[in-house]
């Protein structure tokens, strides 16, 4: 199975200022639909599913049970990440998993080939399956009883006479549903009283609140410390996964090199542009974008020297960076 081509730059936006001004207030003080065209999904289905993602996912799975849902991780054997994704178990024969669609035939890929010899198989959703979400303090207000807030729930339910399933983000909820129903359910919510927004008022919070993206943040370059998802992904206490001896290591006895920090820049920078500080190159942009709350602001990986109050050095036209502990703005 070929993988997926993408870029690691984030695609080109011809969202208006206020356009998106408007959406991030929208998102910040109520709440706004947003269309995830970026996201897929698969189901690893049967009676071996649990033991097998036991073996090949980075948290521990067995403390799930139907209706709970988890972050993870998909490691090559150096610890590099192949993919991060959002474990849901529907039921102990069936897991679903949530993921970048740059990522999901690789993931998928992997899971079919250790699979042989387990009572399990391996289905691709891409296509069939897509992902809406719902963003803002008010999320609750126009949703009945979904688990806003909550990353370890789901739940399946009807909206406007379609049938999704709900799961809690950490500003509200992703809408899982049928391709084919997604004009339906944006209909549907929009009789609530939801409007939808630019994707790109999402990517502000992420960047605010600095949780790494797979394709920006995190690649197949990039090992769970250095991309600050070790605490929400990672179980030290489980049994054995591929790539568990590189994490525990660095872990116990070491010290990444490079680690995902924030930027507060003296102008808007790009996806890409160099930071040099102390006379050498510390790391590169991987997300930017302008905050109508804390102003021009950037997720980076840099090397470890680079410590939070440091000011870095970005692009080659003199603009200037403060460095960060994440996150970068609190709600």
């Amino acid at each position: 199975m070929e993988e997926r081509p993408h870029s690691r730059e984030p695609a080109p936006t011809n969202v208006g200022e206020i356009e998106l001004d408007a959406g991030y207030r929208l998102i910040t003080e109520e709440a706004g639909v947003v269309p995830r065209e970026t996201l897929a999904s698969l189901d690893v289905v049967g009676p071996d599913a649990v033991e097998f993602l036991q073996g090949q996912l980075t948290n521990d799975l067995e403390r799930l049970e139907p209706g709970s849902a988890m972050y993870a991780a998909l490691l090559d054997r150096k610890a590099h990440i192949v993919a991060d994704c959002r474990v849901l178990m529907i039921d102990p024969e069936q897991i679903m998993l949530v993921a970048e669609a740059s990522a999901i035939e690789a993931l998928a890929s992997h899971l079919e080939t250790y699979r042989i010899g387990r009572k399990v198989e391996v289905q691709d959703r891409a296509g069939e399956r897509s992902v809406i979400s719902v963003i803002g303090p008010a999320t609750r207000a126009f949703l009945d009883a979904p688990p806003a807030g909550r990353e370890d729930r789901h739940l399946e339910t009807m909206l406007g006479g379609v049938g999704c399933r709900v799961l809690g983000t950490p500003n509200g909820v992703d809408l899982i549903h049928l391709t084919d129903d997604a004009e339906p359910l944006r209909t549907a919510l929009a009789e609530k009283g939801l409007t939808e927004v630019p994707e790109a008022a999402a990517e502000i919070l992420r960047v605010e609140s600095g949780r790494p993206r797979f394709g920006l943040e995190l690649d197949r370059s990039v090992m769970p410390a250095e991309g600050g998802i070790v605490e929400r992904a990672v179980d030290f206490e489980k049994g054995c996964y591929l790539g568990q001896e590189p994490v525990a290591r660095l872990h116990y006895k070491g010290r990444p090199n490079r680690l995902l920090r924030g930027l507060k820049l003296s102008r808007p920078a790009r996806f890409g542009e160099v930071i040099n500080g102390s006379g050498r190159e510390l790391g590169t942009i991987t997300t930017a974008c302008v905050s109508p709350a804390v102003g021009p602001i950037a997720l980076a990986l840099v090397r470890r020297e680079a410590e939070p109050g440091a000011t870095v050095a970005v692009g080659d036209d003199g603009a200037s960076a403060e460095v960060v502990e994440l996150p970068l703005r609190t709600r």
